[in-house]
Formats: C-alpha cells, structure tokens, sequence
C-alpha cells in the first residue's frame, strides 16, 4: 500500500490540527473526508463561526462532514461509503466505539503530552502550569478511555523558562505534524509496534490529568507563591488567561486579565495582592515573595503594557483580591 491508496479521514477542528492536516494534503496523503464540528454562533455580532479545520478543509476541496451527532445513523453509513482505512484524530471531541474501530487499520489520535502524562482536555496549559521543563506530543491508537491507548510515538521538547502556553502550542503544533506523517507512514509500512501506556509507569506511578480549563482554574490566588504563580500566569496566556479583582480605596471592583509577569522578586510589601507602584513598574506581592506585572487588561478594554495601563487608571490605594 502507498500514502496514495491509503483511505484517510481526518477528525479535528482548531488551527492545532490544521498544521497536521495542511501536511498530510501538501505531502500527497489520500484524505478522503474531514469531520469538524458544527458551525456555531459566537461574539458579540453572533456571527455564524466555522472551524479552522472546515475553513481549510473547503478551501481545498476537501468532502466535509460536521454532523451533530457522531453516533448519528446517516453521518455513520457515510463514514462507511468513503472505504476508510484509517482515522486521524486530533483536537476534536471524543468519538463512540462505532466510529474509532470502524477503519481496519485502527484510529490514532496526536494528544499535546508525553503520555500517560496529562491526559485530558488541557495538557499544554497544565505542563506550564506546573513549572515543567520538557513536554511534548504523542500518537496513540483509540481504545474506551479517553487518552489511553497504546502509544505509537514519542517526541520531546524543552519548556523554556519565559515560555507562555501559546509559544509551546505553536512548538507542539509543527512537531506534532511531522509526527503524524511519521505514524502514517510507520502504519503504511506495518513497522508501528504499539507500547500499553501501563508499561510507561514506573512502579507506584500515576498518570497526570489535564482536566478542562474553568473560569475559576483561571482566577489568581496571590496568597500562593510567587514562582507557582508565575507559571500559572504564562500557562494560561494568552488563552484563556488568569485574571483577578483589583479593588480601589472605595471597595469598587474591577476584572483584570493578567498575561505576563517577571519571574518571582523579593518581596517588597506587607500582606498578597498589595500594590506597590512607581508610576512606571506594577509590583504585587504573593505568598512569598513579588511579581512585577507586565501586560494586563482591564475588562472591556485593550491588553496593554502596565506602564500604560496606569496612565489611564488611577492604581493610587488599590490592591488585588
């Protein structure tokens, strides 16, 4: 068999797997049909959305399917009609038994994650967070459990110390494309040797979870410490971002986004969340030490530097919640 006989439908929607799916179209890959999810209505001008996979998947022609339900009768019988021998799936939700174990060469997913480590829905955001140092992206075959297959393959690489979770993204992104060639064309010459992610554990050993990215996950308790903080400001910027109430002297509140900061100082007040300023530098004190804050946003305006930030807000007196 050759990458041209080999029948491919592609599963995915953010520009996390138009990377891949861009490769597998430029590199000659059969892709016989492209499931994404429904269009929906966002924003303010609830304007009708489409994926970034459907997006690019009609800008070449590709035949498209984005069916509301996946064990839907019709959208099945039409997954039968294209002869697939092999499912990609990557960044898009969880698919029944009836459609994973449909293709006789088997359905491998690109997670963002050394597996078993984060599995879930927010790998890349929970590496950061948690002041890792290296992460990186893993083909794996569909099995019940979501993110538990058998591995396939295995590419690292280092976090850097500045690095936010959308420069690790992007990194993931290219290199988890090459990996998915590299995983077809591995199964196209029946070379792929899958390894149960039981047998990566060491004795005693858990997997990570990586669970979904909530309102709260995001809200910045100053009491922890500063270098913890740190890495959950940048593990959250600039998507979908952590943030916290500023309060003024007369106990009015304000939403803030907060999308940078220097690494940890000493610190340089008396309880978390105070404020010490001098016009031009934002310096917040944390459990154990301080934070320089370097890019913010106040609700309902732009992201802007902090220097800016307070020549057109008045900080005099106010602290962080």
């Amino acid at each position: 068999m050759t990458k041209e006989d080999l029948r491919i439908v592609f599963f995915g929607t953010p520009d996390f797997a138009v990377e891949s799916l861009r490769r597998l179209v430029d590199g000659g890959y059969n892709i016989v049909g492209v499931v994404t999810m429904p269009d929906k209505i966002a924003g303010r001008g609830h304007r009708m959305i489409q994926s970034a996979v459907k997006q690019y998947a009609v800008e070449k022609g590709l035949h498209l399917m984005q069916p509301e339900r996946l064990k839907d009768e019709t959208f099945v019988n039409e997954l039968r009609s294209l002869d697939v021998q092999l499912n990609i799936v990557i960044a898009f939700r969880m698919l029944p038994e009836v459609v994973w174990a449909m293709p006789p060469l088997g359905t491998f997913n690109l997670h963002a994650s050394l597996l078993p480590k984060y599995r879930g829905a927010a790998p890349i955001n929970w590496a950061v967070m948690n002041g890792d140092t290296t992460t990186g992206v893993t083909t794996f075959f569909l099995k019940h459990e979501i993110d538990t297959g058998d591995v396939i393959q295995q590419k690292a690489i280092e976090i850097g110390r500045t690095d936010n979770v959308e420069v690790v993204h992007d990194r993931l992104m290219c290199l988890g494309a090459d990996m998915v060639l590299e995983t077809v064309d591995a199964i196209i010459a029946g070379t792929v040797k899958p390894i149960p992610q039981d047998q990566m554990l060491t004795a005693g050993e858990e997997p990570t979870p990586a669970p979904k990215i909530f309102t709260e996950t995001c809200r910045i308790d100053w009491n922890r410490p500063a270098e913890q903080l740190y890495n959950h400001i940048r593990g959250l910027s600039p998507y979908p971002a952590a943030w916290s109430e500023l309060v003024d002297e007369q106990g009015n509140t304000f939403h803030v986004k907060v999308f940078a900061t220097s690494e940890p100082m000493s610190k340089c007040g008396t309880e978390p969340g105070t404020i010490t300023t001098d016009g031009k530098h934002l310096t917040v004190d944390c459990g154990d030490a301080s934070l320089e804050i370097l890019s913010l946003q106040l609700s309902g305006k732009r992201r802007m530097p902090a220097a800016d930030f307070m020549r057109g807000f008045d900080i005099k007196d106010c602290r962080f919640r």
